[in-house]
């Protein structure tokens, strides 16, 4: 009795200093900084949140459903472990802001004074996450109602004359609610290969739902689209019912003088995932094993960003390093995964991986009943293209010198080249 006493007396206490000075909470003083550093990159017009949060006007109607999601923790997504690993873009909100909304909400959700109101973050226009530099726009493509669209395989010339060093990549759906996928690949321009996949150096951005951009400079490094080079955009279209007609859109900022560290992206795939005898999640198992990815480094890196890819019945993924002297480190775990909220990882601090390392990545399937997200229990479900089948892609971005090959940097067994070939 008398420990639970002092727990409920500190909990108090650190309640009470986490209130402002001045009593009442309000929404222009106390609630709109924690919604301009945590919540408004999605919550604003043409992005993937359902509502904007970019005013009092806005928010007020939401009030209550904004403190329910951030109680339960569900709202900012975030599904990283904490038990490993720290990341930059960990937008989770600390126990005194979830208290701040709370009271606010329960003190009538009050405006406050307009003077109180910090300056609005200048997000960028027309839809964008990063204003781009340069835009390359895909042709129109028609989305019908229903039915299966196959894999759609683009090229557009880049628009680049020259070698650029790109210091990040952006891919913008023009209708996100049908487009399941897209990846960019870079390959040089030969207008006389029948082949749409020949030459392709490797993917080098990816949009998935709840992610869409790479910003190459959160690790002060970038990424190089040869001269003339062609871009082949892979997109995965799904019909939700009504006819669209969808112009995806790529934006790249330029880096002003050549870097010193090159970012490689990676999407590798189990090498089995294709043999239906091997890749075979049985109907109602609810923690299935997938084979796992391996890859050793064979030069000194750094390991910097993560993004686990599954489809419905995805359920956890875990990456970790072995080092050469032995030593085992899990370097991101998510437990809980999210096929509505695909999130990328960007290491706090990057993870320095010497010649020799190992990576391994796991990751197990839910296809019982008590996954909601699973359209159907009773069938087996196998590796595949489409969103009722299954993928298991764990894309990882690793910083090199910029004189370094990519092609050297790592050796991924059953792989189609050093990079990944996509999602």
């Amino acid at each position: 009795m008398a420990r639970d006493f002092q727990r409920r007396i500190g909990a108090f206490a650190a309640l009470v200093l986490a209130l402002p000075a001045s009593g009442q909470v309000t929404f222009n003083r106390d609630v709109f900084p924690i919604l301009r550093a945590h919540c408004q990159s999605c919550h604003r017009p043409g992005q993937a949140a359902p509502m904007s949060l970019l005013s009092y006007r806005a928010a007020r109607p939401w009030a209550k459903a904004i403190r329910n999601a951030v109680v339960a923790t569900k709202m900012p997504p975030w599904f990283a472990d904490t038990r490993y690993g720290r990341f930059a873009n960990d937008p989770s909100l600390s126990p005194a802001e979830i208290d701040t909304i709370v009271h606010w909400v329960s003190e009538g959700s009050v405006e406050g004074d307009p003077r109180d109101l910090p300056v609005p973050v200048q997000w960028p226009t027309d839809g964008w996450q990063i204003k781009p530099d340069a835009v390359v726009s895909l042709p129109p493509f028609r989305v019908p109602a229903r039915g299966v669209v196959d894999w759609v395989y683009v090229t557009v010339p880049s628009g680049f004359t020259k070698d650029t060093w790109v210091t990040s990549i952006e891919i913008l759906p023009g209708d996100p609610a049908v487009v399941h996928h897209a990846g960019v690949f870079v390959r040089p321009h030969n207008s006389n290969s029948g082949d749409m996949l020949a030459g392709l150096s490797g993917m080098v951005a990816v949009y998935v739902p709840g992610f869409r951009a790479s910003d190459f400079r959160a690790h002060s490094a970038a990424q190089l689209i040869p001269a003339h080079s062609d871009l082949v955009v892979q997109l995965h279209y799904t019909p939700n019912g009504n006819t669209v007609t969808d112009i995806t859109r790529i934006g790249f900022t330029l880096a002003g003088e050549p870097p010193r560290r090159r970012f490689i992206t990676y999407s590798p795939q189990p090498p089995a995932i294709s043999d239906p005898d091997v890749f075979r999640i049985p109907a109602g198992d609810q923690d299935w094993a997938s084979p796992p990815v391996d890859g050793v480094f064979n030069v000194d890196a750094e390991l910097v960003w993560f993004l686990p890819h599954m489809h419905l019945r995805g359920k956890d993924m875990q990456y970790s390093l072995t080092f050469p002297n032995g030593h085992r480190q899990i370097v991101l775990r998510v437990p809980r995964y999210d096929f509505q909220w695909q999130i990328g990882y960007d290491a706090a601090s990057p993870i320095q991986v010497s010649k020799g390392t190992r990576l391994h990545v796991d990751a197990h399937y839910d296809n019982s009943a008590n996954n909601r997200a699973n359209p159907d229990a009773t069938r087996d479900v196998y590796g595949g293209k489409q969103t009722w089948e299954e993928m298991m892609v764990p894309f990882f971005g690793v910083v090199v010198d910029a004189h370094v090959d990519p092609r050297a940097v790592m050796t991924l067994p059953g792989q189609a080249g050093a990079i990944g070939t996509g999602p």
